[in-house]
């Protein structure tokens, strides 16, 4: 059926576009966010990881992501047919777009906005396997993953085709689709690629917690793109999603840093912005079908959760780097489970929860869909990174572990201290592998995971 041009809303048109552009500066917010956790030495790494995934992935979405994601059921029903492959066909409307609000921007903005997601979605992945993991299989891992993981996973939830949607389960921006699907992804690959050299013997602190807090500050200026942008339309339910999104957001920055003062005595700059991001993680696939106050309760406990959650990797010996696991697996679960109880169709979308007289029927569809994402994204990313690692390897070795990323894989350093006829420039020299000497005293610069203690 022809697409009906002549219904389109320029307004609303022009804030999923806007939106669009906000969800991008998403990624570069994660490569600081990520980026002032790592080691010095690393850092370059880390960045590069993430702005590589805007390239590869912006051209796999035109190629073939999108028509799988969202063009009508095929395989089963495992993902899209092939019928938007290379974008074609955009000027009739396609199932995965479809319903009064998607009537009212063209097919190609919703393209642009979805692409957004797909983009930030891999590269949150990273964290999980900071300081280790090669350039070149990480290109591989990621055009594989989005055609193998992301797009079915995308059009089970987000699609009207999709079986996850015609069930009823709610995500209203990508609590399963990206976090709790990158967080089990990241848990995969850290399994696989093994624990970084000196993990839980050497200090790994992050070397610049300014990048860390500067990168959260983007995440939750473009998050407000992708919640509220989900709204497709500059309307109440987009009103809804950026109050709620502000509110647990910074009920969980609140939440984080209580639970460090009652447990270690001190609230931390690097809990802040860890909290600020387990909140905007959480309030992801709730943000249209929650009150204020349903998304301040939200934040509260996902802020809590999430701090504790952090130190499980401890317990269970396995490397996520920076807190992947803790932050985004289960601030996604949290999330999504949680609209079972504070769901409300007093936003105009969605069923009522538990708390309010819907009984258990959300929280069961709920389940079923974080079961269904999780399981899948796990059990998909372990074979491919298997099968990656035997066929190409997927971590630098030892040596290069302990010179670093920026100078094995791009030949380049982050931070150079220039000298000065013989001296040192400024009072400071290069320390090697990442420290900085000053006044004589070597600085050594390593990195922890979200909130972890080192």
């Amino acid at each position: 059926m022809p697409f009906d041009f002549s219904k389109i809303d320029t307004g609303a048109t022009a804030w999923v576009l806007a939106s669009a552009a906000l969800v991008l500066l998403m990624t570069p917010g994660l490569a600081f966010f990520y980026g002032g956790m790592v080691r010095a030495k690393n850092v370059l790494g880390m960045l590069m990881q993430n702005y590589v995934a805007i390239g590869i992935v912006s051209v796999l979405w035109v190629l073939v992501a999108y028509s799988l994601a969202f063009s009508k059921s095929g395989f089963g029903g495992f993902a899209g047919n092939l019928h938007q492959l290379g974008l074609g066909h955009m000027n009739q409307q396609v199932a995965g777009y479809t319903g009064p609000l998607a009537q009212t921007i063209p097919p190609l903005v919703f393209v642009a906005f979805q692409l957004m997601f797909a983009v930030i979605t891999p590269a949150l992945i990273t964290g999980a396997t900071a300081d280790r993991l090669k350039f070149g299989a990480y290109v591989v891992f990621i055009a594989i993953w989005v055609i193998v993981v992301y797009a079915p996973i995308a059009h089970w939830v987000f699609s009207p085709e999709g079986w996850l949607f015609q069930k009823g389960a709610e995500d209203f921006a990508g609590g399963t689709v990206v976090h709790a699907n990158a967080g089990a992804a990241g848990l995969a690959l850290a399994l696989v690629i093994g624990r970084r050299v000196g993990w839980k013997k050497d200090p790994m602190r992050p070397h610049n917690l300014p990048f860390t807090l500067l990168g959260a500050g983007l995440l939750w200026f473009g998050w407000f793109g992708f919640n509220a942008g989900s709204a497709l339309g500059a309307n109440n339910l987009a009103g809804y999603a950026f109050v709620n999104t502000n509110t647990a957001t910074a009920a969980a920055m609140l939440g984080w840093i209580l639970v460090e003062k009652l447990r270690d005595g001190h609230p931390t700059t690097l809990g802040a912005a860890s909290g600020a991001v387990a909140g905007l993680v959480a309030i992801t696939p709730a943000a249209g079908f929650v009150s204020p106050m349903g998304a301040l309760f939200l934040g509260l406990i996902a802020g809590a959760v999430c701090a504790l959650a952090v130190s499980l990797k401890y317990r269970f010996g396995f490397d996520d780097a920076l807190d992947v696991v803790g932050v985004h697996l289960v601030g996604g679960v949290a999330g999504a489970l949680l609209i079972g109880f504070f769901g409300t169709k007093a936003t105009g979308v969605g069923i009522n929860g538990l708390f309010y007289g819907g009984g258990w029927h959300l929280m069961k569809l709920q389940a079923i869909a974080v079961g269904a994402a999780v399981g899948y994204s796990f059990v998909a990313t372990l074979v491919i990174g298997k099968v990656l690692d035997l066929v190409m390897g997927l971590r630098i070795t030892r040596d290069q572990e302990l010179e670093g990323m920026d100078t094995v894989l791009h030949a380049e350093t982050a931070y150079e201290f220039g000298t000065v006829q013989g001296g040192t420039f400024g009072g400071l020299s290069s320390g090697g592998h990442g420290a900085v000497s000053i006044g004589g005293a070597s600085a050594p610069s390593a990195t922890t995971g979200a909130g972890a203690q080192a």
